[in-house]
């Protein structure tokens, strides 16, 4: 049986599979990260804005005692391990941890979740408080295909044009969503940001961008780190 494009391209970006390049590009960025916190002083704690169970049993970091991984999201996760402590809270205002409390703030693929670029500034000033360093991903909003709906230059039509769709038909990982004002909501969610926004929210950060098929496929903006200064942007 021949697979659709939007079936190839799910299989592609699912990142819950090993063979997936989803999950080969992450585990390649994620070499980057423990380079930089290679010659830091054990043991070591992270704060993961938006961040599970399974991407860091993915990489190997479940159940280890130098490192302890505090997780936030809207709801908590269940806790499976005992180095990560998954914790119910909000992205844009973590007022219950004090400035500097963690070594390292780390969020991957979730400040394009926030709707709005007050509430993506809101995370991005929470990440830089919290963290002595920080590591932030997320999608390039020049990179043709958008990585949630899965459709080429998606992010780019209108507004208008995307919520049809979407009221007639399930879209990359979003199923069809009859209703206007949920479709929009949904469309609205997520919003991907190009370099400039990035280094504005993150002024001291070095950004480094992460090629796919000789174009950008996302930006990951690094701040704190002693050995930042090997890293090529």
């Amino acid at each position: 049986m021949l697979m659709s494009p939007t079936n190839r391209l799910q299989r592609l970006a699912d990142d819950s599979s090993a063979n997936s390049l989803s999950h080969r590009l992450r585990a390649r960025r994620f070499q980057l990260f423990e380079q930089l916190i290679g010659g830091l002083d054990r043991p070591l704690s992270i704060i993961d804005v938006g961040g599970t169970n399974r991407y860091w049993e993915q990489r190997g970091w479940a159940g280890r005692d130098d490192i302890s991984i505090t997780l936030v999201n809207l709801e908590a996760e269940p806790q499976v391990h005992a180095n990560i402590q998954p914790t119910a809270g909000d992205a844009t205002d973590l007022s219950e941890h004090a400035d500097d409390s963690f070594d390292i703030a780390f969020s991957n693929s979730v400040i394009e979740h926030l709707f709005t670029v007050d509430n993506q500034a809101k995370m991005a000033r929470e990440i830089q408080r919290v963290g002595r360093a920080y590591w932030v991903q997320t999608p390039n909003f020049w990179f043709p295909i958008e990585p949630h709906f899965l459709v080429p230059v998606w992010h780019w039509l209108p507004e208008s044009t995307r919520v049809a769709i979407l009221r007639r038909r399930g879209v990359g990982w979003a199923g069809r969503t009859p209703d206007a004002d949920k479709a929009l909501r949904v469309i609205q969610e997520h919003r991907l940001m190009r370099r400039s926004e990035l280094a504005h929210l993150f002024p001291d950060a070095k950004i480094v961008g992460e090629k796919f098929g000789g174009l950008t496929k996302s930006w990951t903006a690094l701040g704190g780190f002693p050995a930042l200064d090997r890293v090529t942007a």
